[in-house]
């Protein structure tokens, strides 16, 4: 009866030995994460909290900081200012997207096809451009497009006359839009090069078998397997289009008749904020403006799995 006793009692203590054992184990996953729990918290649920309570908010001048509810947002959703820049962007968006993607889709395709002569050299110059600071890029483009001087003034002087007027209203956002196909292309070429690359050879030996030519196997082989990357650099673009603001912003000086104050979204909360300090009401458009991102990039994202599990 003694070593059965014996017996039920160590049955008994343990799972008490072993339950400090379980929590340090749950309590270390914790630990690994804290580092970057905090700096989400910092960066990302701290300022977006805070941009949510500014929204609700209104300076005004009779009683200071007044709590409005969502007066701000259904200014928002009025404001002729805000939704002309929102064309102006979603235009931009429509445009330049597309010829950004294609092309960085036929230069992808090139370098894989190993039938390029130099295709390192040829990745490596198409990709430098994104390795130029977006600031420098911009005021290298700004000062060849000045009216007065750079390459579009030479090849106007050569002409006789003010052929080339890239800084004009009719032509700026063009004119951005090449600056940013500039930019990414390599970015994006990337991205798609790196999504070719894991196909399997055993597909290329099975097409040149049934005597598939190059162009079939670029629609049947290639382009369904890059059609994750095209939709993650296509969400990447939208995202990209609906924040622009560094190129309008530092070509504003050389194109102040052509790029208002609400030239884009960003911009225009950048000038409520910073220039008209109406902060509140600027919190309101940039929090307008990110839910607006979000739902559309979440429609592509949505559609572009659809097709993919199809």
């Amino acid at each position: 009866m003694t070593a059965i006793q014996e017996q039920r009692r160590s049955e008994v203590a343990a799972p008490a030995r072993t339950t400090p054992r379980k929590a340090k184990r749950e309590w270390a996953g914790w630990q690994f994460t804290a580092p970057f729990a905090a700096v989400f918290v910092l960066v990302f649920i701290a300022p977006l909290g805070y941009a949510l309570y500014l929204s609700l908010f209104q300076n005004k001048l009779i009683g200071g900081n007044a709590f409005v509810g969502l007066d701000n947002y259904v200014h928002a959703l009025s404001d002729p200012q805000f939704w002309d820049g929102f064309g102006r962007v979603l235009l931009f968006l429509l445009v330049q997207v597309p010829i950004m993607l294609i092309l960085a889709l036929v230069a992808a395709l090139a370098i894989d096809g190993a039938r390029l002569y130099a295709s390192g050299l040829f990745r490596m110059v198409i990709f430098l451009p994104y390795a130029v600071p977006a600031v420098v890029a911009v005021l290298l483009w700004g000062f060849m497009y000045g009216n007065n001087f750079g390459l579009t003034a030479n090849i106007n002087h050569f002409l006789g006359s003010e052929v080339l007027q890239p800084l004009s209203g009719q032509w700026i956002l063009a004119s951005i839009g090449n600056i940013v196909t500039w930019e990414y292309v390599g970015y994006n070429m990337l991205i798609f090069y790196s999504a070719l690359k894991t196909i399997p050879a055993e597909l290329y030996e099975a097409a040149e078998i049934d005597g598939a030519g190059r162009f079939q196997v670029i629609r049947a082989i290639k382009l369904p397997a890059a059609r994750g990357a095209i939709v993650i650099a296509t969400i990447f673009s939208i995202i990209g289009s609906f924040q622009l603001f560094n190129e309008p912003n530092v070509l504003k000086p050389l194109a102040n008749n052509a790029i208002s104050s609400y030239f884009t979204p960003n911009l225009y909360a950048y000038n409520l904020s910073f220039a008209g300090q109406q902060f509140n009401y600027a919190a309101t458009v940039a929090i307008v403006m990110g839910v607006i991102t979000a739902v559309i990039a979440y429609v592509v994202q949505l559609r572009g799995t659809r097709k993919e599990d199809r």
